[in-house]
């Protein structure tokens, strides 16, 4: 099954499962989020809201993009009770919602899913872009976003630059908030020896949809949360929050998820198969080749 013919996104098909109450925004999660939800948002220009005069070499403001695609991958966090380092398990790594959903049925979901669980929200410049963009579009059409708002205290929550267990924008770490020049997520993960973009780029998603290929728009929205989850692994490891052998962990458990999805997802397929031929110096794991790590063995 390919990208355009999944089935429901998970955070649709729970919210439809209840009596429509929306979950309390305001019941205590735990103290620490539980899960990672790396995230990434593919857009086109919302002609109704652009302004006639707009230079379209210029990129539009948050409310003025239409959101077409929201891709998400939820990796559990695990804690070693005695050093507080972390490693990570994929759960999922997905388009939400069908090809043809409304912008206003994929922020509905994407929003009672983010209430019901308790993330941190892992992205690429999503300070700057798919964060303002999805709260902007919400408050357009009226949704709620209240969990992203209340949650947290005084000195941690998702709206707190600094707050690294609520939102990790990779990005803007490795450019020290802005400090250091900032890097594209392709040309960071090249350097790594992630697959990249793979020659796609967010500028052709409008062409692309109106070609007819959504499942196309879908697949590179997916792989877009892939690499920036890579490099978040790698960034964990390098600031401390992981250990070589965490992160070789959650690197080894992201290959056989991409190895076991990719007999009926072409494109995670493709994405393992690059990966795996990077001659960077250090693209996967530090200890384990990647074909050790499906056998099994080191």
């Amino acid at each position: 099954m390919d990208a355009e013919t999944q089935s429901e996104m998970p955070f649709a098909s729970k919210a439809r499962a209840t009596t429509g109450r929306r979950p309390p925004l305001r019941t205590p999660p735990p103290a620490r989020p539980t899960k990672l939800l790396c995230l990434d948002i593919e857009s086109v220009p919302d002609e109704a809201l652009l302004p006639r005069d707009w230079d379209r070499q210029k990129f539009p403001k948050p409310a003025w993009h239409e959101i077409v695609s929201i891709a998400f991958a939820v990796a559990r966090i695990d804690k070693d009770p005695e050093t507080g380092l972390e490693s990570y398990a994929i759960e999922t790594c997905r388009s939400g919602g069908e090809p043809g959903w409304t912008e206003r049925k994929l922020l509905e979901g994407f929003w009672r899913f983010f209430a019901a669980g308790s993330y941190r929200l892992v992205t690429w410049n999503g300070r700057s872009f798919d964060v303002p963009v999805l709260l902007t579009r919400a408050f357009i059409h009226g949704i709620p976003t209240g969990a992203y708002h209340l949650r947290g205290d005084r000195w941690s929550g998702y709206g707190k630059r600094y707050d690294q267990d609520h939102h990790a924008d990779v990005m803007d770490l490795m450019s020290h908030h802005g400090a250091a020049a900032r890097m594209g997520l392709d040309e960071m993960a090249l350097a790594m020896g992630l697959p990249g973009k793979g020659g796609e780029h967010g500028s052709n998603v409008e062409a692309l949809l109106a070609q007819g290929q959504a499942g196309r728009v879908r697949a590179y929205c997916e792989t877009d949360v892939l690499n920036t989850l890579g490099l978040y692994y790698r960034f964990c490891l390098s600031s401390g929050r992981s250990d070589e052998r965490g992160h070789d962990a959650s690197m080894g458990d992201l290959v056989r998820y991409l190895h076991s999805e990719g007999s009926h997802r072409p494109h995670l397929a493709r994405f393992l198969d690059d990966w795996k031929a990077s001659d960077r110096p250090m693209p996967i794991c530090l200890s384990k080749s990647p074909d050790a790590l499906l056998r099994g063995t080191s």
